[in-house]
């Protein structure tokens, strides 16, 4: 008899043991998967809205570049026999633009008429690279492949013919970007916003690098990695990849139509993760000390445990269920040493509990603004959809961020963050919600709130941000985009893109405003 009890405790020490280190584990890798899906989703989508706005920018400047060489190739074409009016226009169009290294002018069989800079010595030779005489034949704008120029550059030549009014070819104009040499390209792409380990590069058609942070990285060929693949046939999106390096990557990427180029955003997956891991350990270190307590506990009970303990023991070696302390708790306990016991396993299992539902809510939590971040923003919006819930969406951003981390520093641009978000929270009703979307964008969802009423609540918004002084001394204002479920779209991404639009439209119009959008038109707030 003596042996069943001694036996009889050692099993309850053993399994109340064990049930705590199984929920503990359970508590750590749900917090820990849940961090970490949560800081892969958010680099993917940030590196990929990243690329896509930097592939807009790159296309607008290009698309300027040609149109600027379309008007100097219309005013060539009536001094094509000036020389020194030539020497002029080519000295304008580089030092008025500061878009090209150097620009060069040539009749229709190659020969260079005027450069600038004149240092370059190319007058009366004749331009012999593949890609000048393919835009001599062609005929047509061309942004050219990758090249080593006369000069022994590694360059790529913008170029637009020159014709006559009776459009007879007179030759073209053209200019340079030096690859390894600071050109508009940097200026443009320069090092990454997001100062993580972040980092950006831009692939030609053949999988060529024309612009690295790196510079020693410029004209290598990485066609091997199945991201340049995709662009190199067009392609848009984001991924989880193994670089050319044999380093585990997340990126963003997205195509350039007129120079059929393509922009990576990426980071390393292991620097994205380590806040997460850093998460891990302080919780273990966070949580051990309890279950220790809790250990000794339960070993001073167990000697004085009778007939509740196989009850005991089975909740408790089940306890990574959320619902056993409820069972634990109906428990007959008519001893002082059970009642003490059953205290110590629900306010252990609370505990650890507590932990998973902190976890999942800083998951959801962006740590900068403290508003809702994109992860729990979706889920609301999944949520409405599925009850059929209707509901309008603002989605705005700070009008010229760039300029304010440019001019006040990354720190300052924070606090401006930071205060948006406190007008957001004062703005709101209490059912209202705020999202951080990313970056300097900023969602508010409404439920149960028609579309003019969403207008009036970014009207409000709106207007205190344009009359009150940020923490950067300057009055900063915003723009924003509203749309409407179901009025407008059926899914999330299309009332995201109806909302983006809206947003666009009101940057189009001069910034500082509120667009609506319509099924059939955008009108302004």
């Amino acid at each position: 008899m003596k042996r069943m009890k001694l036996s009889l405790r050692y099993l309850i020490v053993f399994v109340a043991l064990l049930s705590f280190i199984l929920t503990l584990i359970s508590s750590l890798l749900s917090g820990y998967d849940t961090n970490k899906q949560t800081l892969l989703t958010s680099t993917l989508e940030t590196n990929r809205m990243y690329a896509e706005k930097l592939a807009q920018t790159t296309e607008s400047f290009l698309q300027t570049t040609l149109q600027t060489l379309s008007v100097s190739a219309a005013e060539i074409a009536l001094i094509m026999d000036d020389e020194a009016a030539l020497l002029r226009e080519a000295d304008r169009l580089k030092m008025q633009t500061r878009t090209f290294n150097s620009v060069a002018i040539t009749n229709a069989a190659g020969k260079v008429l005027a450069t600038s800079p004149q240092s370059l010595d190319l007058r009366g030779k004749i331009l012999e690279s593949p890609s000048s005489k393919e835009a001599l034949e062609e005929r047509r704008p061309l942004i050219s492949k990758p090249y080593t120029g006369i000069t022994g550059r590694l360059i790529i030549f913008i170029s637009y013919p020159i014709f006559d009014q009776e459009h007879n070819y007179l030759g073209l104009v053209g200019g340079t970007l030096y690859l390894k040499e600071m050109n508009i390209l940097n200026e443009i792409l320069g090092e990454h916003f997001y100062k993580d380990g972040s980092y950006v590069y831009v692939v030609d058609r053949d999988g060529r690098i024309i612009y690295h942070q790196d510079q020693s990285r410029v004209n290598d060929i990485v066609d091997g990695n199945p991201v340049v693949r995709k662009l190199m046939n067009g392609q848009r999106g984001a991924e989880r990849v193994i670089n050319t390096k044999n380093k585990d990557m997340l990126a963003g990427y997205s195509y350039i139509p007129t120079a059929d180029w393509g922009v990576v955003s990426q980071r390393e997956t292991a620097v994205t993760l380590a806040p997460a891991k850093a998460m891990l350990k302080k919780m273990i270190v966070t949580s051990f000390p309890f279950l220790f307590v809790s250990l000794i506990f339960i070993i001073w009970l167990s000697n004085k445990i009778a007939q509740p303990l196989h009850k005991l023991a089975y909740y408790t070696e089940n306890s990574t269920e959320k619902n056993q302390e409820k069972h634990i708790a109906k428990i007959s306990a008519w001893y002082y040493e059970v009642i003490q016991l059953k205290k110590a396993l629900v306010h252990s299992l609370a505990f650890l509990h507590n932990r998973i539902n902190y976890s999942n809510h800083q998951s959801k939590t962006d740590p900068l603004t403290k508003l809702t971040n994109r992860r729990g923003m979706d889920e609301h919006m999944k949520k409405w959809l599925e009850e059929e819930t209707p509901f309008s969406l603002i989605l705005l951003d700070i009008d010229h961020f760039k300029r304010v981390n440019d001019t006040y520093g990354h720190a300052e641009g924070d606090h401006v963050l930071q205060f948006l978000a406190m007008q957001m929270a004062g703005s709101v009703e209490p059912h209202h919600i705020c999202c951080r979307y990313g970056g300097e964008e900023f969602v508010i969802l409404l439920p149960d709130t028609m579309q003019q009423n969403a207008v009036k609540v970014a009207e409000r918004l709106r207007s205190k941000m344009e009359g009150t002084v940020s923490p950067c001394g300057d009055i900063v204002t915003i723009s924003a985009g509203v749309a409407s479920y179901p009025d407008h779209a059926s899914d999330l991404e299309a009332l995201v893109a109806k909302a983006d639009s809206s947003l666009y439209e009101a940057k189009k119009r001069g910034r500082n405003q509120i667009v609506a959008f319509e099924l059939n038109d955008i009108i302004q707030a």
